[in-house]
């Protein structure tokens, strides 16, 4: 096999393929040697395990998840890569990899179907553009996985592990915190890229679980203040929601009269638990 970490190597599959790299799909493939180890086994790649990963790359990523799991199901958008993966991944039998755009693929469907008996997981060095998109599509699509274990930007990866009530928070670590909790493993500095990024990168984990999701009484009007608090999170609640969702001020003082906080309170000092109590009681007035 292959040393897809090695440069010189790359450059011969680039040079081989006339591959170039794509700006607009955020192409920067690990050169790093001891990020996809990692990934892999931080992720649930092992014995007994069926591993979706989103984009390839070369297949770095996706030859150590086949090192480990029983079997490992690539999405890759870009038809470019696979004559270039039958190369990189011909010492391995259990890849499948499906030319296709993840956010137009049934993915609750694909995961039941490729890895029946399995037990699931997700890992994904995603490009920087989508990375909420995907994010938010794999918890919607409330797929039957143990994790969810992706590569984002540092930035992003601390607001989406954040914790809720703190001015690092937004509505994506809301949204995120609904249907799971997630944990940064590790950085990643720009340097283990090629081409190199310009900024640093961190390995996110989100494990699947319903604490929040059995506090919250109604999931739409739950969103809706998190959306709708969130995109004005300088004014107060009173202010932004009564705007934007059409509550009075009085209703919504009465709200937190009797929750015991103060009426001048941001939408961002408040905690999961508060959010999902606050939607709660809004309910009756919508």
């Amino acid at each position: 096999m292959k040393n897809l970490t090695n440069i010189n190597i790359i450059k011969e599959l680039l040079e081989k393929y006339g591959f170039k790299f794509s700006k607009s799909l955020g192409q920067n493939f690990l050169i790093n040697p001891s990020v996809c180890p990692k990934i892999a086994e931080l992720g649930k790649a092992e014995e007994g395990y069926g591993i979706l990963e989103i984009g390839t790359g070369f297949g770095t990523l996706t030859a150590e998840l086949a090192k480990r799991a029983d079997k490992v199901t690539a999405v890759e958008i870009d038809s470019r890569l696979l004559p270039v993966l039958e190369e990189t991944l011909s010492d391995f039998n259990n890849i499948n990899v499906i030319n296709d755009d993840i956010m137009k693929v049934n993915i609750k469907e694909l995961i039941d179907r490729e890895f029946s008996g399995m037990k699931k997981a997700v890992c994904a060095n995603l490009p920087y553009y989508i990375t909420s998109p995907v994010i938010m599509y794999l918890l919607e699509s409330e797929i039957d996985v143990d994790a969810i274990t992706v590569m984002v930007q540092k930035e992003a990866a601390q607001r989406l592990c954040a914790e809720v009530g703190t001015r690092e928070a937004g509505a994506i670590t809301a949204a995120v915190r609904y249907y799971g909790e997630a944990e940064m493993l590790f950085q990643v500095s720009r340097g283990s890229f090629m081409p190199a990024p310009n900024v640093d990168s961190a390995v996110i984990q989100i494990r699947p679980a319903d604490t929040i999701k059995q506090l919250v009484e109604d999931k739409d009007i739950f969103f809706k203040v998190i959306k709708s608090g969130f995109s004005q999170r300088r004014k107060t609640m009173a202010n932004s929601l009564s705007s934007l969702l059409g509550v009075s001020k009085e209703n919504l003082y009465n709200i937190f009269d009797e929750m015991g906080i103060t009426r001048t309170v941001r939408i961002e000092q408040l905690s999961i638990e508060q959010l999902a109590e606050f939607s709660n009681i809004l309910k009756s007035l919508m």
